[in-house]
Parts: structure tokens; C-alpha cells; sequence
């Protein structure tokens, strides 16, 4: 079902959250022209987060992900979070599956995804990170916007991102982050010098799972093909065939009866049954 009156009331809410005074200081000619419906290039849903390059996993999470990789082709569930209808997260959620619309603001940069209807938002006026942060699938982020070519107007969107909260993964491979959820993501955002309807996120993510940051390039297509593009609500439902107890997925048969996944698979502990 087509769903167009989501972008306009969240770019309505963000407008109405600033002061009057600061609506009119805020100079739109000095800011790039990032509006419209922004559809990533090339790949599928289940592309890889980096298709040039291998991910650089310590020992310990190199041998967690194969073992997640061997789980999933016995049988087993994927260990990727999203199956169980799990928002996707930072930096994934920039893969952009869906297409994405950018609101610029004075105080705040707003994205926003047609999947799971998500918010992403920038903050640009100046804060530091606070002390505490409550974790977030989309994270705390703070962005900078800088003049690259000295032209008098802003270009790039710097950014850095902390407080990502998991279960989480690169990609629907099921690349791991660390359980301690300390990874920090930085991106540069800027369009095309040759092509203004080209937009490229520099990514880099650094993560005690990796052996060092780790960068990656995603990159927008506008969608200049309509006045108006058609937006769609992307809802998600969980895959009822099968069921997580703890750490292990079980399937259920036709039945309903509760069946092992993969072969050797033990049964639950039944301890507070009689």
C-alpha cells in the first residue's frame, strides 16, 4: 500500500521542534540540495557489505561467523538479526535496501528509510556526545558540515556515530560485530562533483571484531524520474516455521511440534517442565 504521509509529517515534526527565530536564521542556499527519494546503486537485498573485500575479523570472530555460515547451510537459522525482524542498524541501515529521503534542518539532519518506516537522526548544532547514551539500533549521531572546496556552501556531512546497540551484522551474511557493542562508524556524505544526483557515503567502522577500521563506499541514485515518488511502508514479518530458545533455533513442523534444525541438534533444557 502506497504510504505518503510519513515523510511529510516527520519533516513536519522536525520543523516545528525549533524555535521561530532559529527557522529564520536558517540560510537553505548554504546547504546542499539533498531532497527527493535517494535509491542505492546496483546489488540486491542480500548483497555484501563490502563485495571487493573480505571482512578483517580478528581469529575469534573470523571463526564465529564461519561457524554462523556452516549453522545456516545445515539447516539452521541465519545469524542474521533482520530475519527475526530485528532492525537492521549502523551502519547497515546506509545499505539503504529501501529508498531513503534526507531532511536538512539547522540543529539536525534527518534520514529516513521506507524499511520499518526508520528515523535516523544527525545532530548539527555543535553538542558533544553526553556522558551516558542509552544504545539505539540507529545509534547517537553527531555530524559536522563542512565546505570542502571553499565555495562559501556546505558539501560534506561528516559524522560519527557511537551507542549502536546489537544483535547486529554487516550484511545478511551474518558478518559479526563485538558482543560489547563499543563499535564508533564515521562517514563522510557528499554528492558527486560530476553528478549532483549521485550521492556517496564514505563509511568506516571501527569494532573490536575487526583488526582494523574497516571503510567501505555506498552510493545514491535521485530518483528523478516522477514529480512525486511513491513512498511504500515496508513492514516485516518473522518467519513462524521456526522458534529461538536461548542461543538455538528450532524449527516446528507442519504440526506444530518442535523439531531440531540442523543434524545433532540437542533438545531445549526442560527444566520447568514436569
Amino acid at each position: 500500500m502506497p504510504y505518503r504521509g510519513l515523510t511529510g509529517a516527520l519533516a513536519l515534526a522536525a520543523m516545528l521542534s525549533l524555535s521561530i527565530d532559529g527557522a529564520r536564521a536558517f540560510d537553505e542556499s548554504k546547504f546542499p540540495d539533498w531532497k527527493g527519494q535517494w535509491i542505492k546503486l546496483g546489488g540486491s537485498q542480500s548483497e555484501a557489505w563490502d563485495p571487493a573485500a573480505r571482512a578483517p575479523l580478528t581469529p575469534e570472530y573470523q571463526a564465529i561467523f564461519e561457524a554462523n555460515v556452516k549453522t545456516a547451510a545445515a539447516g539452521g537459522r541465519a545469524a542474521d538479526p533482520t530475519t527475526r525482524c530485528v532492525p537492521a542498524g549502523m551502519p547497515r541501515l546506509m545499505m539503504v535496501v529501501e529508498p531513503m529521503e534526507t531532511v536538512i534542518t539547522p540543529g539536525a539532519t534527518y534520514f529516513m528509510f521506507g524499511r520499518l518506516n526508520a528515523l535516523r537522526r544527525v545532530y548539527t548544532d555543535g553538542r558533544s556526545f553526553p556522558a551516558e547514551i542509552d544504545p539505539s539500533s540507529t545509534g547517537y549521531s553527531i555530524g559536522k558540515w563542512q565546505d570542502s572546496d571553499g565555495h562559501g556552501r556546505f558539501d560534506t556531512l561528516a559524522i560519527e556515530t557511537r551507542a549502536i546497540k546489537g544483535p547486529h551484522t554487516y550484511d545478511a551474511s551474518g558478518i559479526p560485530f563485538h558482543k560489547d557493542d563499543q563499535a564508533v562508524v564515521t562517514e563522510k556524505l557528499y554528492a558527486d562533483k560530476a553528478d549532483p544526483n549521485l550521492l556517496h557515503d564514505e563509511i568506516t567502522t571501527s569494532d573490536h571484531a575487526l583488526t582494523r577500521p574497516w571503510t567501505v563506499t555506498r552510493s545514491y541514485r535521485r530518483d528523478t524520474k516522477e514529480s512525486e515518488p511513491e513512498w511504500l511502508e515496508i513492514t516485516c514479518q518473522d518467519d513462524t516455521g521456526q522458534l529461538q530458545i536461548g542461543d538455538q533455533s528450532y524449527k516446528l513442523s507442519p504440526e506444530g511440534m518442535l523439531m531440531p534444525a540442523i543434524k545433532g541438534q540437542k533438545p531445549p533444557d526442560l527444566k520447568y517442565f514436569k
